[in-house]
């Protein structure tokens, strides 16, 4: 609760406080129009990133089990299965995870690089950093109270006692902050003007525009990608993976005092929209039915 609910409010409370007692600014008071067409490419965008981060998850939860002796594993657009019995199967279920963060630290890293510097490719690698830690990082500290978790099953075949679960759990919370926070300045920097992010006020109304509200839209679009399936998997999993992260990158937006508008054009909304068609469509016709690893 102090990480996932009491530091981003107070945190949000801080810039809130700091916003009213810095003296007035005429170029903040202009407020920048709104830019919808960046609103709806991040949203698609986000879109985007999550399935694709849940699904190199489960490839890689099926991959591994597919070249174990004994067992027979089926891929699934929101899940996966296998038949069979090997005592690996345990550790096995911790590979998923583990994947998603290398992808996370992997995009992490591409997001400085020149690959980044067109906008739709620097919000593409911002949702992909993103999902990479906050689809993975909730899985190390479930796993530590929950046997029958997937990262839970895979610290008990390694033998991981209460002082190993508690240290990775606390590891991982700690990380979640680190991770939003890291990523408030590029999102600052996809703006086209420097009135947008002009004052802790207009930062924080920027950071709105290009990564909360986008996000949460992204929500209503996700879940078709996920029925047929239990509401709690369908609907509370990209509810939780979003709100986690997204108050700490809202909350410390004001923050970012130095952060500059790199001034670049905001990018087309029809390839997110068309690889997010396309995804839809391999998830619902190509995976949903199962595809068979053995």
């Amino acid at each position: 609760m102090l990480i996932l609910v009491a530091g981003p409010l107070l945190l949000g409370l801080a810039g809130l406080v700091s916003a009213r007692r810095a003296p007035p600014d005429a170029a903040a008071n202009l407020a920048a129009p709104w830019n919808w067409s960046l609103t709806v490419t991040s949203a698609l965008l986000y879109t985007l990133a999550f399935n694709l981060i849940f699904f190199i998850q489960e490839l890689f939860l099926v991959l591994p089990k597919a070249l174990t002796p004994g067992l027979r594993p089926t891929l699934f657009h929101n899940n996966h299965a296998w038949e069979g019995d090997n005592p690996l199967a345990s550790l096995l279920q911790g590979t998923g995870a583990l994947t998603i963060l290398l992808v996370g630290i992997g995009c992490a890293l591409l997001l400085r690089s020149r690959a980044s510097r067109l906008p739709a490719f620097r919000l593409f690698f911002i949702w992909m950093t993103y999902n990479g830690f906050l689809q993975s990082l909730p899985q190390v500290v479930i796993g530590a109270v929950e046997r029958e978790n997937d990262v839970g099953m895979a610290m008990n075949y390694l033998h991981f006692g209460a002082t190993a679960k508690t240290a990775a759990a606390l590891a991982a919370l700690a990380a979640i902050p680190l991770v939003g926070l890291g990523l408030t300045r590029p999102l600052l920097k996809l703006a086209q003007d420097p009135a947008q992010i002009v004052s802790a006020r207009a930062r924080t109304r920027f950071v709105f525009q290009v990564a909360t509200l986008p996000a949460m839209m992204a929500i209503l679009l996700i879940i078709p990608f996920r029925v047929p399936r239990h509401w709690i998997e369908v609907a509370m999993v990209p509810v939780v993976v979003t709100l986690i992260g997204i108050a700490w990158i809202q909350a410390g937006a004001w923050r970012e005092s130095t952060a500059k508008a790199e001034r670049v054009a905001a990018p087309s909304i029809a390839y997110p929209l068309g690889a997010v068609v396309i995804l839809f469509l391999v998830f619902q016709f190509l995976l949903r039915p199962g595809i068979h690893f053995y």
